[in-house]
């Protein structure tokens, strides 16, 4: 029986880079300050990466499934040059209200259908895996699948709304600082984190599946 492993999803856009709208470009991709130093962080505390985004810009007819692959290949690399191997990116294409295939998947957050595809995937611990995410249908879907963990990103202004989140935090650094504390990842010796609570990496990282690949893939119907 194999053991179970621990997880950090993260959203796409809005986490991993700036959210200007269905981004599909390179020359429009950038990322947001703070993800790679968390990533080294929970990969240093034995946890798995793992993408789970909606991209319903494809089901719209903005970019291709084809567009989506390039530009995600490329971002792994980018991970790749900081010593963050990142497990598995699961993307939803699908929209209610566009595409051909025009229904309400089971894949789509607030559905949890990509974080239990990753749990079987990858032989996860949901309990005990975290989610990062900038939008309650990133919180609701963690909770859904069983993660008990979330941490919404949200700005000062809208910090008091509430939320499902188990913590909300104002950026990424401030993300770290909360998990680092509440995980078990804090370093001795550095200052406690203001949380705020609404109600060494490895030199060559090994995949999950053992070909020291990452996996890319789309839910389906």
């Amino acid at each position: 029986m194999c053991e179970l492993k621990r997880a950090l999803f993260l959203d796409r856009d809005g986490v991993i880079n700036k959210d200007f709208g269905h981004v599909h470009q390179l020359r429009d991709f950038e990322f947001v300050d703070g993800i790679f130093s968390l990533c080294q962080s929970f990969q240093a505390a034995g946890y798995l990466i793992v993408v789970v985004t909606n991209q319903a810009g494809i089901a719209r007819g903005m970019y291709s499934e084809h567009d989506f692959h390039q530009l995600s290949e490329w971002m792994l690399s980018r991970f790749a040059d900081k010593g963050v191997f990142i497990s598995a990116v699961y993307f939803c294409p699908h929209h209610p209200s566009f595409g051909t295939s025009a229904t309400q998947c089971t894949c789509r957050k607030p559905e949890p259908g990509m974080i239990l595809r990753a749990r079987t995937d990858l032989d996860l611990d949901l309990g005990n895996s975290i989610l990062i995410g900038d939008h309650e249908s990133d919180v609701r879907a963690a909770h859904a699948a069983g993660v008990e963990t979330t941490v919404l990103l949200r700005a000062p202004m809208t910090a008091q709304v509430p939320s499902e989140a188990t913590y909300i935090a104002r950026d990424l650094d401030h993300a770290n600082s909360i998990l680092e504390h509440t995980c078990s990842l804090h370093v001795a010796g550095s200052p406690s984190p203001d949380i705020d609570s609404s109600q060494g990496h490895d030199e060559s990282p090994v995949s999950a599946f053992g070909n020291g690949s990452p996996i890319l893939r789309a839910c389906s119907l």
